[in-house]
């Protein structure tokens, strides 16, 4: 079977998938822009890049972002054509629907079953934007963002089928196209992320934790505000005054990876920490660390914080909770969607860093109370997101299609 990925950043989500698929004797391409990691049995095909839009042109045209998702389109299209003329279309093509990159899949392969990638469908009210009662939403952010989801409605027009990692997450997109968004999650490795109580992990200052210490642990892909840190910092401070064995990491870059940036140039992470300073020798920040040692963090955390807006749910918290880490999450849809409070973990409101503080400090005195919730969190992820049952749900919604496919072949013919 020739199956084909398209995927602006990467294999992304469907690294499990495509190894699966290619382990099973499938011929695996994908066709991207950038290449975050490289896959045996995957074959990758770059398009040509699409400089993004100049910052002063985005901020004064709403169209600045339509027109580059638009563009990325173009791009794959015509890589996609060039490849179909070389060695003929595929059987089954899978792809992200966000920046445009799906956008003209059909227009070149119609007869070939597409399944489009779901992730986030924008909108000024319920999710991300508008959450902070900061916001200002204006009638430019609302036909910005309009504008935002334009590239995914043209795509959702065109392909067979959606996919979407969570409910929620499906949740958000119009009530006319849901009924063909599938709900499955990319899967977690339950084998690769489970509790191990005898492996530590030296510090930066060379102090070596293990399961057992006081440890509270915090991971984004960046400390910024859409997940939390500005909360985390000060409920921080306020249990290593209060408690003087806690050590806290907080693992993630130095970057923006969602919402703005701030205007005076610094990033989040300076800006917080100078307004609420937190003593070195007792919260540390390694930065990005390397998968295997995020989750030696997670197998050793007394107390796990994952706090987010209404927005996309990271897959850390899922590993995380499969480590058998008690996960302090934040009361927002996404995190509510998969920890039930009392039962696999505990909820606490967003802006909300003294009820998170005691939240913390109570975990921190009463670890073995919270032993039950540690293996319900565990139980959940392998309950409904271990990775062998999420590719079995995958591989059937690919065999759907196909199937279809055939048949509307055969009626046709």
């Amino acid at each position: 079977m020739k199956v084909l990925f398209i995927h602006r950043r990467g294999i992304g989500q469907f690294e499990h998938l495509a190894l699966n698929l290619a382990a099973g004797g499938s011929d695996v391409t994908l066709i991207t822009e950038t290449v975050d990691r490289r896959l045996p049995g995957v074959r990758i095909v770059r398009h040509r890049a699409e400089p993004p839009p100049r910052p002063g042109v985005v901020h004064s045209s709403p169209l600045a972002t339509t027109e580059h998702h638009v563009r990325i389109g173009l791009r794959v299209a015509e890589t996609l054509e060039a490849l179909v003329r070389a060695e003929g279309p595929p059987d089954i093509i899978l792809g992200h629907i966000g920046w445009g990159s799906m956008m003209f899949s059909k227009d070149v392969v119609p007869r070939a079953p597409t399944l489009g990638y779901c992730e986030f469908f924008y909108s000024p009210e319920g999710a991300d934007v508008g959450f902070d009662p900061a916001d200002v939403i204006d009638l430019d952010v609302r036909q910005r963002l309009r504008l935002r989801n334009a590239a995914q409605l043209i795509t959702l027009d065109a392909i067979d089928a959606g996919i979407s990692p969570t409910g929620w997450q499906r949740s958000r997109y119009p009530g006319s196209v849901q009924r063909r968004i599938a709900v499955c999650h990319d899967g977690i490795d339950v084998r690769r992320f489970r509790p191990d109580a005898g492996r530590g992990l030296t510090l930066p200052n060379g102090r070596v934790i293990k399961a057992g210490d006081p440890v509270v642990t915090f991971a984004a892909r960046d400390l910024e505000p859409y997940r939390g840190f500005p909360q985390a910092v000060k409920a921080a401070a306020q249990v290593l005054e209060r408690n003087k064995d806690a050590i806290f990491v907080f693992a993630g870059g130095d970057s923006n990876s969602y919402g703005p940036s701030r205007r005076d140039g610094k990033s989040w992470k300076q800006a917080i920490l100078e307004e609420t300073p937190l003593d070195p020798n007792r919260a540390f920040f390694p930065g990005h660390i390397p998968h295997e040692t995020l989750t030696r963090l997670f197998q050793i955390s007394a107390a796990h914080v994952y706090l987010t807006y209404p927005f996309v749910l990271s897959w850390s918290v899922l590993e995380a909770m499969s480590c058998g880490a008690l996960v302090i999450g934040s009361a927002t849809p996404p995190v509510q969607e998969v920890i039930r409070h009392g039962r696999n973990g505990l909820l606490v409101p967003f802006f909300e860093p003294d009820a998170l503080a005691e939240t913390i400090l109570d975990v921190l005195a009463r670890p073995q109370a919270f032993a039950d919730m540690r293996r319900g969190a565990r139980q959940t992820i392998i309950e409904r997101y271990a990775l062998d049952k999420c590719l079995t749900r995958q591989r059937s919604l690919m065999a759907q299609l196909l199937g279809a496919s055939m048949r509307s072949v055969a009626a046709a013919g």
